[in-house]
């Protein structure tokens, strides 16, 4: 056939594909990368939640001013509860770092080169060391516990970028060691970027309104609905009161966006993630409602990051999906 004729990993016209590559390689690598991209995912997004324990205990300062040492010590040795949880967060971001960083080296072990999976994986790695330079910048600036500054929202809002960006690499890193097909259908890059735009800035003023439940706290509905809407209300409550308007006009754009996606898509994966992320965004209306009504328990604003997560996945796959589909 003209297949084997050609050189490894080029088509017709010289287009590079690496799925005609992966083919001919040990049975069991590009699975085993899946695999591995999974559990990479899986494991961060549990640090992702531990790290907001942490920022609504208020403990970001239980290894003080110090990094990456915590209290001037390797182990500390007589650790406070706040201490604990602190390092409890910095070991376990430190192994999922290490694991994003085996996890790109075995792409490349496993993967001809060119393949989109290489691509992905150095990104997630990227992002991985963003996560580390910016919790480190966190600390040493002591942007924590009780800090109320502008800055801290920034510095809150560039973290949840990043973090987002992260777990979007790593899923990317996923889907390429199951789907090496190139993107067919670029016409829609513009349209799934926008999506992503509106989930990251809901992300964002979502992050900003978490502080403001943590620093803060309202004693009734009545009290917060008093602190949100004083003429000089903190920066971190204004957002607070802005954010469940953002999220519902954000819903009704993202509604409209993945159904004119979903109407060009032909496969099942498009068509069930499509249907994931229109369900995953009704339940983070519902979970952030119940958030208002119970003035954000710990576990609550949890579940809410946990949909919020599984929202962003859904939706990175559904782009990829869609952009991959043939145009006929």
């Amino acid at each position: 056939m003209n297949v084997a004729a050609r050189p490894p990993g080029t088509a017709e016209g010289g287009e590079e594909t690496a799925s005609v590559n992966v083919a001919a390689r040990p049975p069991g690598t590009a699975e085993g990368l899946f695999r591995f991209a999974v559990a990479t995912l899986v494991f961060t997004i549990a640090v992702i939640l531990w790290g907001a324990v942490v920022r609504a205990t208020k403990y970001g300062d239980g290894c003080g001013a110090h990094w990456p040492y915590c209290n001037g010590e390797v182990f500390p040795t007589a650790p406070s509860r706040p201490t604990m949880v602190e390092f409890a967060h910095r070991v376990t971001s430190g192994l999922s770092m290490l694991m994003t960083y085996a996890m790109t080296f075995f792409a490349f072990r496993v993967t001809p080169a060119g393949h989109p999976a290489r691509r992905a994986a150095v990104w997630s790695s990227i992002f991985m060391t963003g996560e580390a330079a910016i919790g480190a910048i966190l600390v040493l600036l002591k942007l924590v516990a009780h800090e109320e500054s502008t800055k801290r929202a920034l510095s809150g809002g560039l973290h949840l970028v990043n973090t987002f960006l992260l777990v979007g690499a790593l899923v990317a890193t996923a889907y390429a060691a199951r789907r090496p097909e190139p993107a067919v259908r670029p016409e829609l890059r513009s349209l799934t970027a926008l999506g992503a735009s509106i989930l990251l800035a809901l992300g964002v003023t979502g992050a900003i309104a978490a502080l403001g439940d943590t620093l803060f706290p309202a004693r009734s509905l009545t009290a917060g609905f008093a602190q949100d809407l004083s003429p000089v209300a903190h920066l971190f409550l204004r957002l607070r009161a802005a954010h469940p308007f953002t999220a519902v006009a954000g819903f009704v754009l993202m509604t409209g966006l993945v159904g004119a996606l979903a109407r060009r898509g032909k496969s099942l994966l498009t068509a069930r993630m499509a249907l994931a992320v229109r369900v995953l965004f009704a339940a983070q209306i519902a979970l952030g409602l119940a958030n208002l009504l119970g003035l954000a328990p710990l576990w609550l604003q949890i579940v809410h990051l946990l949909s919020a997560n599984l929202l962003w996945i859904a939706y990175c796959v559904f782009a990829f999906s869609v952009e991959r589909e043939p145009t006929t």
